[in-house]
């Protein structure tokens, strides 16, 4: 059996804790570890809080969150329509330095070690298994996806089901 379920949110600060737990409820009721609730839902929030902040141009748009539990994995993207992700080139290794550069690799900002904020994505990776930011194809926006293998409580009801 699996899960899945996708919100159209406001950019608002209030729509982060509203993703949050709907987030928290949907695996505590699947029966995951509390440790695994509570990792994915810091990465949630995080992911949101960026949406909300840099998602877009003016204060009244939107931003998608997607959560799919499957198996043993959640996998969650946050999809906004602000610029999305800057483009850096690698740097060229050839020896002659004649073969073009690899193609650009997407790279969220470095924050200063001292910074307050800009942190969000770097606790997004260390919460988390893999991520993925990408920018949308064909439109303006910034895509984060996440995933984590799950562990489950014992008498969990999505892996029974299965």
């Amino acid at each position: 059996m699996s899960i899945w379920w996708s919100l159209q949110l406001r950019r608002e600060a209030a729509s982060v804790p509203l993703a949050r737990r709907l987030l928290l409820g949907t695996m505590e009721t699947a029966g995951v570890d509390p440790d695994i609730c509570y990792d994915l839902s810091v990465a949630l929030s995080e992911a949101c809080a960026n949406a909300v902040e840099h998602g877009g141009d003016a204060a009244d748009g939107d931003y998608r969150v997607t959560a799919f539990i499957d198996g043993d994995t959640c996998r969650i993207e946050v999809t906004d329509s602000g610029p999305g992700f800057r483009h850096s080139q690698s740097p060229d290794r050839s020896p002659a330095g004649r073969t073009p550069a690899p193609a650009p690799v997407l790279t969220p900002a470095q924050a200063p070690a001292d910074a307050e904020d800009g942190r969000g994505l770097f606790l997004i990776e260390a919460l988390t298994d893999h991520v993925r930011y990408r920018n949308r194809t064909g439109r303006r926006g910034a895509v984060v996806s996440f995933d984590k293998i799950l562990k489950w409580r014992e008498g969990a009801a999505l892996p029974m089901a299965s």
